[in-house]
């Protein structure tokens, strides 16, 4: 395998090597599973940089070196969920800080955010940063992080992450952006100036529905040091076999994601026509309200699409009830197509009032384009309705 020093910088090159070595003592190419809670000293303190599994693991190190080279930045953090590394971040935080996030979150983020670190004293507020103007009235004297997924989940809009990152420093706040929808093949935030970057490595990263993972990437070596004394603390770190299974996906995230967004591409254009369908949500159709961003900010609009049926939510159930290649199923990012009914799966934990502010309607379906020959998914969505 080839060596850091010479390996190439494109994108699906840096997928396959970065961050691994071949094996020393058998020249095994693959990463070995390092299934150890401890590590031999030689004498005490004097080690190889490993002591105890929750603080260093090798196979961890890999994926953390990986993931690092694939969104570059200098420094990763793994865990246990994308809500174990959300949690860590803001464990960061103190009694009485404020974060500004995008109003259109992962139900589960939200969760984190209103159930769970509001008991503890940090204060939230949601508002659409996809206008950047909302953005100044939402800072208060005690802001002190900007919480952003782009393209939100699950309407599809778009934040200019690189005026939401000026605008920001010129407070001196720093900004996170959630890029799982994305991932570092079709978005770099820490190019665009963000300063930390979340994913759950569940989804498009591991790309095979078969673990649960998270992650925070960083260039800032003060956030670094803050992130691993809290990681280490609190422990909510990934097994080596997830750290491993993580891996073997990002290896093939290049060519899966070619893959995901021809495919996506195709279906949105099948249900913009279709007469059952009042409203398409993909930021690759020109009518997209964030088409020209999205233009700008990726590589490609994404795999993710959003849709409106007509007949509201009985219509929404008997559809994502008749697909059959399109698996009904909560997640995302996966080599196969699912479909879900965020109202009742996803977001059912927001507030009704809220859904609805968010156009999280009852008859919006979410999908995720998997990498099944394109025909096959669009006959089975042409069926189902």
């Amino acid at each position: 395998m080839a060596s850091e020093s010479a390996m190439s910088n494109a994108f699906a090159t840096r997928c396959i090597h970065a961050g691994q070595n071949a094996d020393p003592q058998t020249g095994a190419i693959m990463t070995p599973i390092y299934m150890s809670s401890t590590y031999v000293q030689e004498s005490p303190g004097v080690h190889k940089g490993y002591e105890y599994s929750r603080t260093h693991n090798p196979t961890r190190t890999a994926l953390q070196n990986n993931l690092a080279s694939l969104e570059e930045g200098q420094f990763a953090f793994a865990f246990a969920s994308g809500c174990a590394a959300m949690s860590t971040l803001l464990m960061c935080l103190s009694n009485g800080d404020q974060v500004v996030a995008m109003d259109d979150l992962y139900g589960g983020s939200r969760r984190l955010l209103t159930q769970v670190f509001a008991r503890l004293g940090i204060e939230s507020s949601f508002i659409d940063l996809s206008d950047l103007n909302n953005l100044e009235q939402a800072i208060k004297p005690n802001t002190k992080l900007i919480w952003i997924e782009t393209p939100t989940n699950p309407t599809l809009k778009l934040v200019d992450i690189k005026a939401i990152c000026t605008a920001a420093h010129a407070k001196n706040i720093p900004v996170v952006i959630d890029n799982t929808f994305a991932t570092p093949y079709l978005q770099q935030p820490l190019k665009l100036g963000a300063d930390l970057v979340v994913h759950s490595t569940t989804k498009y990263l591991s790309g095979h529905s078969d673990l649960v993972g998270g992650a925070i990437i960083t260039n800032n070596s003060d956030w670094a040091e803050r992130l691993a004394y809290v990681s280490n603390a609190v422990g909510a770190i990934p097994s080596p076999m997830d750290c491993f299974l993580a891996l073997r996906g990002t290896k093939t995230l290049a060519i899966r994601m070619k893959t995901h967004c021809e495919n996506a591409r195709q279906i949105a254009d099948f249900l913009k026509t279709h007469t059952q369908v009042e409203r398409v949500i993909y930021p690759g159709l020109p009518e997209h309200p964030h088409y020209e961003l999205c233009q700008q900010q990726m590589r490609a609009p994404g795999a993710m699409i959003s849709f409106v049926i007509k007949g509201g939510l009985v219509a929404a159930k008997h559809f994502t009830s008749s697909t059959k290649l399109f698996a009904c199923a909560e997640s995302l990012g996966g080599v196969e197509s699912l479909i879900g009914l965020p109202a009742l799966m996803t977001h059912a934990s927001v507030p009704i009032e809220i859904r609805q502010n968010l156009g999280i309607v009852d008859g919006l379906i979410r999908l995720s384009v998997g990498i099944e020959d394109p025909i096959d998914l669009l006959t089975d969505l042409d069926k189902s309705f």
